[in-house]
């Protein structure tokens, strides 16, 4: 029987030894690792930055309407506060807009349709009040939505203002 030529020095040096294979592999291992982790960290926080603009949009939307309900106006606009919230009665040509904040919600409601919505489902407070300034009826609505998440440092506060422009 015949023995194999022993290795060579130079081929012996160009192997990798099991330590090395290791050490790349916890060195690849802690790498992978921290890259995920910056991962879920955009990930997470473009997800908080997309539903805070949902929310500025819904907010913007809901103001523009509530904005046209109080100029399309054809008598006097009511506040009522109630133990479950505050209602706002806005009187227009044939039928009457209702505006209700309860339960962390503002509803726009139109009962002579039987029309019931939900404009902003994230509510943290809502007010809405009349400023007289000479013979116009300003109103304004001061709106604060909850935060989707704890951390955010800025609170989502919007003020809308709107002239009567009839009696």
């Amino acid at each position: 029987m015949k023995l194999p030529p022993p290795i060579s020095k130079s081929r012996r040096a160009a192997g990798i030894l099991l330590t090395e294979c290791l050490v790349y592999l916890s060195v690849f291992t802690i790498l992978t690792a921290i890259g995920m982790a910056a991962f879920y960290f955009c990930w997470d926080h473009t997800r908080a930055v997309i539903g805070a603009t949902d929310d500025i949009a819904s907010a913007l939307h809901a103001g523009e309407g509530w904005r046209a309900d109080v100029r399309a106006a054809t008598g006097k606009i009511s506040v009522e506060t109630t133990a479950a919230g505050e209602v706002v009665r806005i009187p227009e040509m044939g039928k009457e807009v209702v505006y209700r904040f309860e339960s962390g919600e503002v509803r726009r409601e139109i009962p002579a349709l039987q029309v019931s919505r939900v404009l902003l489902p994230l509510v943290k407070a809502s007010a809405m009040q009349t400023e007289t300034r000479g013979n116009v009826a300003a109103w304004r609505w001061e709106l604060e939505l909850t935060p989707r998440r704890k951390e955010t440092a800025l609170p989502l506060r919007f003020t809308f203002a709107a002239a009567q422009t009839k009696p």
